[in-house]
């Protein structure tokens, strides 16, 4: 369908504000039925130069449009009207955006936003943190799946804290590591998102301080940042957080530490075994809990990472997050916390006020496969694919990018964190990206300013697609800046 003509412009000298009249204008064309559903809208830079607004005014009323339903946006593919006669007047009589701007959750930025959407089949995704589709351990599943079809008599709801088995096999896996503790001291969750979301709503005091790495993982910035707290960057070097740097709380305000010890994501540093004694030192001492994310624990490469706060924490100071979405499958959704008992069952209390617990039949095949000799096998085999696929995307960029790029060697994790050269736009670079297919992810996204830094993971993608990617990246960066 061809895109709809629009001439009509608004009225700025009205005193309604301009973002509001090209709502208006939206929705009354939707609803006379001169826009027709599916009919093509033209894209952000024509309407902005038609209407005489700049992007962001545009953008606004994009947004509560989107928000009622009268538009679809779809990466790749432009705008077009979704909306129809009904949903139009709801539109007019109900003022969704002051609701959907209302909620507790800040929303995603623009950038986040848009990897979210655009992460399709269709795009070459160098932003993609999990395993590759043909690393997935068929035969594993597959075992687990005939041994649970013979046992299986119902999926009802499971224990508050999660199976009892599944917890047994995690500890016993945790054993391994360092992290010598039982069942009890367990909660499954779905995913180890669930846990940050529930112990930010549990164990977070309203204007809580929350040391972070500088960068670190962006889900847990919005999380904390949805839970009113005050953010803090701590910088690294290259044994992990540089703790000295930050101020302690004064006595009368409470303070939490959020780290990312191994692999930390997105830079892959490893915090050194003495930098753990001294972070846990100094928690300790000022009596900052530690929120421990071992999300990448077992991805390493040649040589194992020294063992987590939590096998050092003779205390109770430290909650640790482990999960399974980097090592085997994301979309399991199982995580697990580890923390003294009157933790775990807070945490437990308040997730049975949410959802009863993650799915149990995803419990159940889990504890199948970590119960499994063959488990052990698999993770070998999963880290020596990963290894040469970090060996081979680093030959990549050597071969384009040593002109205006540099970078550490990883040595376990997903990604490259790589800095171009100050001439490079990276927001420039990200838009003119995703229009060929290509998406990376903005380092700026993981940090709390701007910086010259890009993410790129290496694990997704094949290391054919993964260079196919780079090519198009080379030829914008060699175009444009």
């Amino acid at each position: 369908m061809n895109a709809l003509h629009i001439d009509w412009q608004p009225d700025k000298t009205l005193a309604l504000p301009v973002y509001q009249q090209i709502t208006d204008y939206f929705q009354r064309a939707i609803a006379s039925g001169d826009w027709p559903m599916g009919a093509k809208i033209p894209s952000q830079r024509k309407l902005a130069a038609q209407f005489g607004v700049n992007r962001s005014t545009l953008i606004t009323a994009l947004d509560e449009l989107v928000a009622v339903g009268l538009i679809t946006s779809t990466p790749g593919s432009g705008m077009t009207v979704s909306g129809n006669h009904w949903s139009s007047l709801l539109a007019e009589h109900v003022n969704w955006a002051q609701y959907v701007q209302a909620g507790q959750f800040k929303p995603n930025g623009h950038a986040i936003q848009k990897i979210n959407q655009f992460e399709t089949n269709d795009v070459i995704r160098l932003s993609t943190g999990e395993p590759a589709p043909d690393q997935f351990p068929r035969a594993l599943f597959q075992k687990a799946f005939d041994h649970l079809g013979q046992q299986l008599t119902s999926l009802n709801y499971t224990e508050p804290a999660g199976i009892l088995a599944l917890r047994q096999q995690i500890a016993r896996h945790l054993a391994k590591v360092g992290i010598h503790t039982s069942a009890d001291n367990i909660l499954i969750t779905s995913g180890s998102l669930q846990a940050l979301q529930l112990v930010s709503m549990s164990l977070f005091p309203k204007d809580a301080t929350i040391y972070t790495e500088a960068p670190t993982y962006v889900k847990s910035l919005h999380v904390f940042q949805s839970a009113h707290t005050h953010l803090a960057g701590v910088p690294m070097d290259n044994q992990g957080m540089a703790y000295w740097q930050l101020t302690p709380p004064a006595k009368d305000r409470h303070a939490i530490m959020y780290t990312i010890p191994t692999f930390n994501n997105p830079t892959g540093i490893v915090m050194s075994a003495e930098r753990r004694q001294q972070v846990l030192a100094y928690a300790q001492d000022h009596r900052i809990p530690i929120l421990e994310d071992a999300a990448y624990q077992d991805v390493w490469f040649d040589q194992q990472p020294p063992q987590p706060l939590k096998a050092l924490d003779e205390t109770g100071n430290v909650i640790y997050f482990g999960s399974i979405s980097k090592s085997l499958a994301p979309g399991l959704r199982i995580g697990w916390t580890v923390a003294t008992k009157p933790v775990i069952d807070r945490l437990t209390d308040v997730r049975m006020q949410t959802d009863y617990g993650a799915s149990s039949l995803s419990q159940l095949v889990l504890a199948e496969i970590l119960a499994d000799p063959e488990y052990d096998t698999y993770q070998a085999h999963f880290r020596d694919v990963l290894s040469r696929k970090a060996e081979a995307a680093q030959s990549i960029l050597h071969r384009y990018w040593d002109d205006f790029a540099t970078w550490d060697a990883p040595q376990g994790g997903f990604y490259l964190w790589v800095r171009l050269d100050d001439r490079i736009n990276i927001q420039k670079l990200f838009d003119l990206a995703t229009a060929q297919n290509v998406l990376f992810n903005p380092g700026s996204i993981y940090d709390f300013q701007p910086n010259q830094y890009i993410r790129l993971s290496f694990s997704y993608e094949s290391t054919e697609r993964f260079e196919q990617g780079i090519r198009i990246l080379t030829n914008l960066i060699k175009e444009n800046f």
